[in-house]
């Protein structure tokens, strides 16, 4: 049957009854930045390859970004975290503290959805991606992220304790990094003591490396909340007024409509879908942008040397860009020192190649054929 609904908003919770033979599965990514939803794309592409039906869950630019690479697809809007980073890196743990009543109430708003969700949409089973309140006891619940370990500081054992205790109420954790050495996450993703039912699907990029002929002298990739976005981009572009090469530039702001301008030896794009990002690291010889790990995943996928500016105050992209320089893989600098001449810095460096990028996709949904058997 086909189907009756496109999209839903639980603004407006008007849904429409759907029958269905394949199995409905909720794919719900935490809209901070873009990366919770960029590395959910490959595991939407092999949920519609085993014949399954994803519905995409989330709200912000990482809906409408998973809106501009699935139109194929069913949305639905969840109620927004409404998470904004501190301008100074000091303030940042206690900006998120002042945020918190906010996400739990975002969190308690969202539970209460999806127990409608799963009714109503004859929904088979869940994957969140860092969404605390998507899973459901009714149906196989997967949660999805590579911090097992929350850095934040000298609170860093109460923020895990409390992520590991939002992790248990789902039926299994998936943590798309690799078991072993050598790995992308590091304590992040391994902790000493380790979780029940979790496990490892290897590195989960939406990219594939192209053989394509080098037309840029660096790649800019921005991403990230506000305001924070906006203060990188200010810096970058008066800094790289004075780069000695051919600059493409990607703002990270996902809008309507695509847009394109020429700076000089730069050109701006608001944003770019997977296979224009494709194109362009793969026309570029170097990558600057955020130590973001589903940036570092793609980075890893497409072999690409790079120089990271983790965001201020961030622990996690902190200690991935710390981790990373340390181990001669990729330089960094803080964003208020940041100097164009030290990406000179990028030639003593390997670049990110040589890791285990294998997807295993092996029995990785059979955690929903309990459900399907019944």
């Amino acid at each position: 049957m086909a189907k009756l609904t496109k999209s839903f908003s639980w603004k407006n919770p008007v849904i429409l009854p759907v029958m269905r033979k394949m199995q409905r599965i909720l794919v719900a990514p935490l809209n901070w930045g873009l990366g919770h939803a960029t590395r959910c794309i490959p595991i939407i592409r092999e949920l519609k390859a085993n014949g399954f039906d994803p519905v995409i869950a989330s709200d912000g630019v990482a809906l409408e970004l998973l809106k501009t690479e699935f139109d194929d697809l069913e949305f639905v809007e969840l109620p927004g975290y409404q998470v904004e980073y501190a301008k100074k890196p000091g303030y940042f743990k206690w900006k998120l503290l002042l945020n918190s009543p906010k996400m739990m109430k975002a969190v308690a708003k969202e539970r209460k959805l999806v127990k409608k969700l799963v009714k109503d949409l004859a929904l088979d089973g869940i994957i969140s991606d860092n969404r605390l309140g998507v899973y459901s006891k009714k149906v196989p619940s997967v949660f999805m992220t590579h911090q097992l370990n929350v850095l934040s500081g000298n609170t860093s054992a109460i923020s895990t304790a409390i992520h590991q205790r939002y992790i248990s109420k789902f039926d299994v954790c998936w943590v798309p990094d690799t078991a072993g050495e050598p790995n992308l996450s590091g304590v992040l993703g391994h902790p000493d003591r380790p979780l029940h039912d979790v496990r490892y699907l290897g590195p989960l990029s939406r990219l594939e490396k192209l053989e394509l002929p080098v037309k840029y002298d660096l790649f800019v990739l921005l991403s990230g909340p506000e305001p924070q976005r906006t203060l990188l981009e200010e810096r970058l572009l008066d800094e790289l007024q004075d780069f000695a090469g051919q600059v493409l530039f990607v703002r990270g702001k996902i809008e309507a409509r695509q847009t394109v301008m020429s700076k000089g030896h730069m050109k701006v794009y608001n944003f770019m879908n997977s296979e224009q990002l494709e194109v362009a690291f793969s026309k570029s010889s170097l990558a600057l942008c955020r130590s973001g790990y589903t940036t570092i995943m793609d980075l890893a996928k497409l072999e690409k040397k790079a120089f990271f500016i983790p965001t201020p105050g961030q622990y996690e992209q902190e200690y991935l860009a710390k981790r990373l320089d340390e181990q001669g893989l990729v330089p960094f600098a803080a964003q208020d020192t940041f100097k164009v001449d030290m990406l000179n810095r990028v030639k003593d460096y390997k670049g990110l190649g040589g890791f285990n990028l294998d997807f295993d996709t092996h029995g990785i949904f059979d955690v929903f054929a309990s459900f399907q058997s019944k």
